[in-house]
């Protein structure tokens, strides 16, 4: 652990959770914004957080979460959102922006994730004042313009069950017209699967939507 002037950065989920566990269990506003469900996973599956959730009742706490659209494109993603958002009370959006991967509790604290090194996560801890108010402003201002989880992912239903094979077939530079009578649609539907493709997985070319899916694991 190395320790600065209102800024701790800790190695790992199992050092973040013993040093912000209190904390979680006394917040009565916490907000959340992950480009994945895996960033604070492992944290999150520990035996003492899991009974820390349990032991919180909808109502307890205003709980806000903000996601990257490409989740949603994974089927079992998007149930455990959904799943999240019914037995936990969370008021869930989904977002087609660049966001940092960050935790405020009580606009007191601030937890951004930083790179992972040797297998594990650095986080840095932030309770300085001004620096809290900024993150926490700038997750406010992603939050307002951003989508609740039930209108994105009926938004985004059917080109999740077609991206599987979108992205096979521009993986294998088939052209669009080929591709469209494989799919059985319509050249400019196909375009149209394709842009929204794009679109979710924050992608401003058909190669760099490929490079995105592989680091999802949707291809």
């Amino acid at each position: 652990m190395h320790t600065g002037e209102a800024v701790t950065i800790v190695h790992g989920e199992q050092e973040l959770l013993a040093r912000t566990m209190h904390l979680f269990a006394t917040a009565t506003d916490v907000a959340c914004a992950a480009d994945d469900l895996a960033t604070w996973a492992t944290a999150q599956s520990t035996d003492e957080f899991a009974e820390l959730v349990r032991d919180r009742h909808p109502g307890d706490v205003r709980l806000r979460k903000l996601y990257r659209s490409a989740l949603l494109l994974d089927p079992v993603a998007a149930q455990r959102l959904a799943r999240d958002r019914d037995r936990h009370g969370a008021h869930i959006r989904i977002t087609t922006d660049e966001i940092n991967e960050t935790i405020i509790l009580d606009r007191r604290l601030v937890i951004l994730a930083g790179d992972l090194s040797g297998g594990r996560r650095s986080y840095s801890i932030i309770t300085q004042r001004e620096a809290v108010q900024g993150v926490t402003s700038l997750f406010d201002a992603a939050w307002r313009p951003a989508t609740e989880l039930a209108v994105y992912d009926t938004q985004i239903a059917e080109i999740r069950q077609l991206a599987p094979q979108v992205l096979d077939l521009l993986s294998q530079g088939v052209k669009d017209e080929a591709a469209a009578r494989t799919l059985r649609l319509g050249v400019r539907t196909y375009r149209r699967r394709v842009a929204e493709l794009m679109d979710a997985l924050g992608a401003e070319s058909r190669f760099q939507a490929g490079a995105r899916a592989r680091e999802l694991g949707l291809v």
